[in-house]
């Protein structure tokens, strides 16, 4: 393929479009696919689908980048029992990746196949984000009973993680499903979402990975330019992401989230079965 400037601009915008949305309850595949319906870029379906996956890997590293300290169990800023309390976080990050894992491999060819559509990207922005609405209505009388990553009990992220195999449906979101999940099983809004950015870390990396593998490694130079290009962007952009709704969700609970996904949902049902 040739790359213009408006491919590369376009790879540029899908770059910020994943970065924004990525750490955001409101799905970045969704977005992506709802992006692709209005600006496609001039690519193979199945690098698209394969670059749709494989840009995240940009956003995860920005949370490898943000919290290095956090998770690294080397570091020798760190007394012995820090290193072992970081040790037990990446346990409980592993244990709690074993149901997306597993459901995953089982069934992720037929979502690529069935659900990868703006229709089903619209129901599941409206559905989640009216639940999340509903629970925060439900917690706004409850007091968290997990209020740091260190009392986070083996049993609590196995359920985080049971949570993050909705996101297997485009447009659920994987932050979504498992903040709600956090939340309703007694977890701060902030453990909910540090715990969930952590939790990404093995669940992209291997997606991105089966992906590559998948596509196989024949790429052009215009391929791996637009890989490049959408993953800095995305790193970037992601950065800022983070850092804005983790200083949002101190004073904030997540219904704005909520009420931006039934107002998404709603302008993509208008638009698909009215307007197109």
């Amino acid at each position: 393929m040739d790359l213009s400037i408006i491919e590369l601009i376009k790879t540029v915008i899908l770059g910020i479009v994943e970065g924004l949305t990525e750490w955001l309850p409101i799905s970045s595949t969704g977005h992506m696919i709802l992006v692709n319906e209005f600006m496609k870029l001039n690519v193979e379906t199945k690098f698209m689908d394969m670059f749709l996956v494989v840009i995240q890997l940009g956003a995860i590293l920005a949370v490898v980048v943000l919290n290095f300290e956090k998770l690294n169990p080397f570091s020798s800023r760190k007394s012995r029992l820090e290193k072992r309390q970081t040790f037990s976080l990446w346990y409980k990050v592993i244990f709690a990746c074993i149901p997306a894992a597993v459901i995953g491999l089982a069934f992720n060819k037929y979502m690529e196949e069935h659900f990868m559509n703006a229709q089903v990207v619209a129901f599941t922005l409206i559905l989640y984000g009216v639940l999340f609405i509903v629970v925060e209505n439900y917690n706004k009388n409850r007091r968290p009973q997990i209020n740091d990553l260190v009392t986070l009990d083996y049993k609590t992220a196995f359920i985080i993680g049971m949570f993050q195999v909705l996101s297997l449906v485009p447009g659920t979101s994987r932050s979504g499903a498992t903040i709600l999940g956090a939340i309703i099983f007694g977890t701060s809004r902030y453990v909910a979402a540090e715990f969930t950015f952590f939790l990404a870390i093995p669940v992209m990396f291997g997606a991105s990975f089966l992906k590559i593998v998948k596509f196989g490694w024949n790429y052009t130079a215009a391929e791996v330019l637009i890989l490049v290009i959408g993953m800095i962007v995305a790193f970037f952009v992601s950065i800022l992401s983070i850092k804005f709704l983790m200083r949002y969700i101190k004073n904030n609970d997540f219904k704005l989230f909520g009420w931006y996904r039934i107002i998404l949902g709603l302008c993509v049902v208008i638009y698909f079965y009215f307007l197109k």
